[in-house]
């Protein structure tokens, strides 16, 4: 199944709420992610440019849509990101196709 990194903001009023309140963000995150039928391989709060991310498995894409909804109408996060991961043994397969296909695409000339 297809892997997703998602990643995203707590709002001030989720951080208040977490001060206030502690809770296992890293539970929330999986229970929306299965409820969802996804399954959470990893969670980690980071620093930088985001605050979370998520690792999650999808039977595709537009699975994960109904959880990012969710998550993102709730207001305790925002600037949700999401990436399609791949494997190496998926690139690899990529790559071996791509030599496949190479010559059935002609380059625009000069």
């Amino acid at each position: 199944m297809p892997l997703f990194i998602i990643t995203g903001c707590y709002s001030a009023t989720a951080a208040k709420g977490m001060i206030a309140d502690p809770s296992d963000r890293e539970a929330a995150a999986r229970a929306i992610m299965e409820a969802a039928g996804g399954k959470q391989h990893s969670f980690y709060v980071t620093t930088g440019e985001t605050d979370w991310m998520v690792v999650a498995e999808f039977p595709d894409g537009v699975d994960l849509i109904p959880a990012l909804l969710v998550i993102g109408a709730s207001g305790a996060v925002s600037n949700i990101k999401t990436v399609r991961a791949y494997t190496g043994a998926e690139f690899k397969a990529a790559q071996v196709k791509a030599g496949k296909i190479a010559s059935a695409y002609k380059a625009p000339s000069k």
